[in-house]
Formats: C-alpha cells, structure tokens, sequence
C-alpha cells in the first residue's frame, strides 16, 4: 500500500494486506494509535479513527465518521459516513449504520442489527438514528429513521423500534414495547425470561 501525505497512521497501528485506505476523495484520513484495521476493509477520506480501534475483516468505512476510542468494528460491518461513534463502542458483525447516525459511549450493537435514516424511500431528508450512553442493542434488531435509544435502554434481539425508547427501558417485540426496567434483570421477575 502506498502511503499518502493526506493519510495520517498512529504509531503502533497495523494495517494488514488488502486494505484500501483513502477510498473516494483525498480528503485526510487520520487512524490513531495501536490500531487493526484487518484485511479488505476499506475506509474513505474525511475520517478519523481514535486509538485502540479494530476491525474485522471487509468492513466499509464512508466519508466523514468519527470513530472515538478503543471501539470494535466487527466482521462485514457497513458505516455509510455522516457518523458519529463515541468511546469504548462494539459493533459486532454484519452490522448497517446509515447516515446521520450518533452513537455515543459505550454502546453495544449485537450482530447484524440494522439501523434506519429513510423512513418513507427515497427521500431526500434522512433522520438517523440516536443512541444514547451505555445502551444496548440485540441481534437482528432494526431501528426506524429518528429515533432515540435512551441512555442504558436495551433492545431485545429481533425487534423492531418504531418510537423512542426511554432510558433504562428494556424493549422486546415487533413493534418493540416496554418489557421492564434494566435494573430488573437478572432478578426474579413475574413476567419471564427475556
């Protein structure tokens, strides 16, 4: 891989073979410190990474995402650019964030979940997705244009979040609704197991 002015790599970050750097225009490309960016990623101009970052294997990066802080990327994930990914943030495999998305602090995203900026297609105003501090949010879950994942909220696998989601709610179901405090699980609860 050729190095260029415009792309800037942190001391101690590994870029494996096959990785495509710079994609799209020769706007700069910072990558911070002790970083993985794995094989067949390919990560556009107008980014920056913080330190800490990996990937997985072919994940797409567009133009003007932020990504903080010791944060995991997973296998096959999509960051289609105009996004915002806070510190200590996991994105597990095969996951989609559309444009205009705002993840903030240590938020987890389950395998292959889907967010959503399109809620009638196509359209010209996109509404990202929000999610708020220490939220968490299941396997297959998809998440509609506009709303807001409350801080320490959680969304149960598969769901389908149609409106905004309180802090500390646990929501399940399609369309998702309120199952019980998050600060109720684990313990003895009358209506079941999630």
């Amino acid at each position: 891989m050729a190095q260029r002015k415009n792309i800037i790599i942190g001391k101690g970050t590994k870029i494996a073979e096959n990785v495509t750097l710079g994609e799209g225009n020769e706007e700069k490309l910072e990558i911070g410190e002790n970083c993985l960016i794995r094989s067949l990623t390919i990560i556009y101009g107008d980014v920056t990474i913080g330190n800490n970052v990996k990937t997985g294997h072919n994940v797409l990066i567009r133009e003007k995402t932020k990504i903080g802080n010791n944060c995991l990327i997973g296998t096959g994930t999509i960051i289609d650019g105009t996004v915002t990914i806070g510190n200590n943030v996991i994105v597990q495999s095969g996951v989609y964030i559309p444009r205009d998305c705002i993840i903030e602090d240590n938020v987890f995203l389950g395998p292959m979940c889907v967010l959503t900026n399109d809620k009638y297609p196509p359209q010209p105003k996109l509404q990202g997705v929000t999610i708020k501090k220490n939220a968490s949010i299941g396997a297959n879950a998809t998440l509609l244009p506009g709303v807001i994942i409350g801080e320490n909220a959680m969304v149960g696998a598969a769901s389908v979040v149609t409106k905004n989601v309180p802090p500390g709610v646990v929501v399940i179901g399609s369309p998702a609704k309120e199952y019980c405090k998050r600060k109720d699980l684990g313990k003895d609860m009358s209506k079941g197991q999630l």
